[in-house]
């Protein structure tokens, strides 16, 4: 109920009152709830920060088997945040999280190994670690789609979809792509437009048109025969995306009986045109000898082809041949490189921490940490250290202050980049040397 709340709240009043439903839950004993309230202390989304209270309950969840509690003290002890900094104990933790099932300490163990960090450098366990994230997400992905194939991409215009694309098309694919960012909450309005369009001609209305009945929604609940209908529509003027759509249900029996040889020639002829998706599956036919003889030059063939576009699944059965030499000569460098690239364009939560690029929220005591450790090293550093705890201690008090705009709406105009604008920081800078050298003039003087 708690996260229902959270995922529909809009209000900080209603934040407010998902928390309260994660802390009644938590006070009997319910290990979501928990780590849900333990993940608030640490992040401070729940009042005031405390992360003493967040420890506590990590290392009670931890105890109770909990993966989620076993990265997050991995994490805190590997930067001292709260806790004593321990890279050793860190690796146990996160160790124990892996072993947990959790994502995110396989995905900080693999560029570990990778890069050697606290660890002895190791490629091959590095790579096993990647797989695991990379074997989940593609099954997850897989039996959200129902098929292993990409919804549309609707990032850019394709430029060889069809020879006379028309201005409507293009309409077409930035109101689909603002539907599908918002969800099926319009989902209605989106088959009007497309059914209007489609009457005008428009084939990638009509290839759309099939894929919503392909996948089924509240609008237009999942009927084979529909999409059929309009997958063939779309093919007949030529359209990539309905000559893959017919290809996928003769492939997978949807409407009609199975025909690989039927979805073999749809496939080719979008793919020819292309179209990633059917480059994928040409692949994947190739790849598993799914109604032709395997064939593992070309499976990579069309894989590398499907890839150059974005394609995941492509990039992650090319990072599986790698990874076990088939068809090609076995490179583990590259094949890690290849699962962060597929982790990377499904947008796996937060990929670029578990990469270890970059940390997953912005935490004053860790910054104050890491200024103090440039200091130390070097004395170049104190001018700049200066003016960044500088602007840290300001942006902590009126983080402090900002608090309380959960009771009231009054403190707005305390939030710089409102007020001054995206570089205040900058501005408040030069004020604070202005002042300086007035100072000094005015003490010569």
């Amino acid at each position: 109920m708690g996260i229902k709340v959270l995922q529909q709240s809009k209000s900080q009043k209603q934040k407010e009152e998902a928390y309260l439903l994660f802390a009644k839950a938590a006070d009997m004993g319910n290990l979501k709830a928990m780590e849900k309230m333990a993940d608030a202390l640490l992040f401070g989304n729940f009042g005031m920060q405390n992360i003493t209270a967040a420890i506590q309950l990590y290392e009670s969840l931890a105890k109770e088997g909990s993966c989620k509690a076993q990265n997050a003290l991995g994490f805190l002890s590997s930067y001292g945040i709260g806790m004593e900094y321990d890279q050793a104990k860190a690796l146990i933790y996160y160790t124990f999280g892996s072993a947990g099932g959790s994502i995110m300490s396989q995905m900080i163990l693999g560029y570990r190994y990778l890069s050697g960090i606290n660890v002895l450098q190791n490629c091959e366990v590095a790579l096993s670690y990647y797989k695991k994230v990379a074997d989940h997400i593609a099954d997850t992905f897989e039996k959200s789609e129902g098929v292993p194939v990409e919804k549309v991409r609707l990032t850019e215009r394709p430029e060889n979809l069809s020879s006379n694309s028309e201005i409507l098309d293009w309409d077409i694919y930035q109101y689909y792509k603002f539907l599908a960012e918002r969800g099926d909450v319009q989902i209605q309005k989106a088959l009007h437009y497309f059914l209007k369009a489609a009457k005008a001609g428009s084939a990638n209305a009509m290839a759309f048109i099939g894929k919503m009945y392909l996948e089924g929604n509240a609008a237009a609940p999942q009927n084979n025969a529909t999409a059929f209908k309009y997958f063939s529509m779309a093919a007949s003027k030529g359209n990539a995306i309905g000559l893959h759509g017919l290809g996928l249900l003769y492939f997978y029996g949807k409407g009609v009986p199975v025909n690989y040889a039927e979805a073999l020639k749809y496939f080719q002829k979008a793919a020819e045109k292309g179209w990633p998706d059917a480059q994928f599956q040409l692949g994947f036919m190739y790849y598993s000898g799914s109604g032709i003889w395997k064939d593992y030059k070309l499976a990579f063939k069309y894989f590398y082809l499907a890839s150059q576009s974005g394609q995941p699944l492509a990039i992650y059965y090319l990072a599986e041949m790698y990874a076990t030499g088939t068809g090609v000569v076995r490179s583990c460098r590259t094949a890690v490189e290849k699962r962060l690239t597929f982790l990377k364009k499904r947008r796996c939560i937060q990929w670029r921490f578990y990469y270890g690029i970059e940390l997953p929220f912005k935490d004053i005591h860790l910054a104050r940490r890491l200024y103090d450790m440039a200091a130390q090293t070097s004395p170049d550093a104190y001018i700049p250290v200066f003016f960044a705890l500088m602007k840290l201690e300001t942006m902590h008090l009126l983080r402090d202050i900002l608090f309380f705009n959960q009771f009231t709406m009054r403190w707005n105009w305390l939030k710089p980049d409102n007020t001054v604008g995206p570089h205040w920081d900058l501005f408040v800078i030069g004020l604070i040397v202005a002042g300086l050298i007035l100072l000094l003039r005015n003490h010569r003087g």
